[in-house]
């Protein structure tokens, strides 16, 4: 490695404009292929953004010093996504029972599902910890974790994972199911997809980005107080 690169490196503008440059390449290489969710932008993101890391050997610490700006920028990004539900106030009003119950069901099931299967293979009780708040957005399940006793660090990564797969799999489950209505499906990325589905769901229309801000913001609050409850009720 050069002098220059070693010094390069080591400059924080260097990987905020790299993160960038790569998910610019990586909307454009999805759309280049027809929209197929298995070459998902974030998912070719992270796998540029790994290789060019483990190729110049440079550490997170050094990577996070640049892109630690966009991250910054994760907190507003998901308050403003109450701003577009504004438009849909008045369907909200008229559908807000079977969005809470939904809620409700989805929170419940993404717990016990993940938690469940985990026990069931053996995992210890602090991985199990770990994956039960999987389905809401990063700084939520993050600080979940931490308060139940879980891995922060491993719990950052199992939210993108779970992100990822949703987008990846949505498309799949609509058609197998037949749902068409955008509100429907929407609601279903974010409550399942936290931010990343609810930004692919954005792509499919504004009302289902809309409602998928919503499921996010709903699974966040209820996993908040429900997890905490659950995990002294069973003993963790």
């Amino acid at each position: 490695m050069t002098p220059f690169w070693v010094y390069f490196a080591a400059r924080p503008l260097l990987w905020i404009v790299l993160t960038l440059v790569v998910f610019i390449f990586a909307r454009w290489l999805h759309k280049r292929l027809g929209g197929l969710s298995v070459f998902h932008p974030v998912l070719i993101s992270i796998l540029v953004l790994v290789a060019l890391l483990s190729l110049t050997g440079t550490d997170y610490d050094t990577y996070f010093e640049g892109a630690q700006f966009i991250h910054f920028l994760l907190g507003p990004a998901t308050v403003a996504l109450a701003v577009p539900l504004c438009d849909y106030f008045d369907r909200l009003r008229q559908i807000w029972l079977p969005v809470l119950v939904a809620s409700l069901c989805g929170v419940i099931t993404a717990i016990i599902s993940a938690s469940g299967i985990a026990w069931l293979l053996g995992a210890g009780d602090k991985t199990i910890l770990t994956l039960a708040p999987k389905s809401v957005t990063s700084p939520i399940a993050i600080g979940i974790v931490e308060k139940i006793g879980g891995y922060p660090s491993m719990a950052a990564g199992l939210v993108l994972m779970t992100g990822i797969l949703g987008c990846v799999l949505a498309p799949f489950v609509f058609r197998l199911f037949r749902i068409e209505d955008d509100v429907a499906r929407g609601f279903a990325l974010g409550m399942s997809a936290h931010g990343i589905g609810t930004a692919y769901a954005f792509g499919i229309s504004a009302a289902a980005g809309a409602f998928g801000g919503l499921a996010m913001g709903i699974a966040g609050l209820l996993t908040s107080f429900l997890l905490p409850l659950l995990v002294s009720l069973f003993g963790f």
